[in-house]
């Protein structure tokens, strides 16, 4: 009996030990500088995280204008790690103004009640994204595998909704481009993604800067190509 309760005592040991070291590897790994946005980087704030310790929290810097872009930083005075995999943008009380949860290495997502989701990302991971947003701008043709063209649109980074920005079909487009009728679009995650006004979505996904292929793949698929 008193084996079992010794092993029992050490694998929670171990465990509780594994959890430190995860947070601390967590701890280590986010500071430096990262940028807060709305999910269509619209509304942009650097922040930089430090891993100096103050009675609020650890300490970090917040540029002159987030206030003016997410008007919630202006409660945001420290950061701290909770659990294993949260990052907390906290008030001095330690209450946090926005927690973060890691969905892909180095991007973090969290919500805040009745505003939406907000986006937490290496800064220089950040500014090449908006680098290959501004390289989408512009006139684009769907082709199927055999190249041949079956639609025009145009790309704009005129603002639809909080999320997206307008896309523009040119005439005579073939019916299934026709029947979607997609004017939104936006970058996500690696993928190109185009709405309809019924709320149906394409997802492309890049073969390279200048091709995007439909997601799933088909056997007849269709590739956007920049004209």
């Amino acid at each position: 009996m008193t084996q079992l309760v010794l092993a029992l005592a050490g694998a929670m040991f171990v465990g509780v030990s594994a959890q430190a070291q995860d947070a601390a590897a967590l701890k280590k790994s986010m500071v430096g500088q990262w940028e807060l946005s709305s999910t269509d980087r619209s509304k942009t704030c650097v922040v930089t995280l430090k891993p100096d310790n103050s009675p609020q929290g650890l300490k970090l810097d917040l540029e002159p204008d987030c206030a003016k872009a997410l008007p919630f930083t202006k409660d945001i005075v420290a950061w701290s790690i909770k659990g294993l995999d949260i990052v907390r943008l906290q008030t001095p009380a330690g209450e946090p103004v926005i927690d973060l949860t890691e969905v892909e290495s180095g991007i973090f997502e969290g919500i805040r009640s009745g505003e939406g989701v907000y986006i937490l990302q290496n800064l220089a991971a950040a500014r090449s994204l908006s680098k290959t947003m501004d390289s989408m701008i512009g006139d684009w043709s769907i082709v199927r595998g055999n190249g041949r063209a079956i639609c025009g649109l145009t790309l704009t980074n005129n603002e639809a909704s909080p999320d997206n920005f307008q896309l523009f079909l040119k005439p005579r487009c073939d019916a299934l481009v026709a029947n979607f009728k997609p004017t939104q679009w936006r970058l996500e995650r690696g993928e190109l993604l185009m709405f309809s006004a019924s709320g149906e979505t394409w997802h492309f996904e890049a073969d390279d800067n200048a091709q995007w292929r439909r997601m799933p793949d088909m056997a007849d698929p269709l590739i956007l190509l920049r004209q």
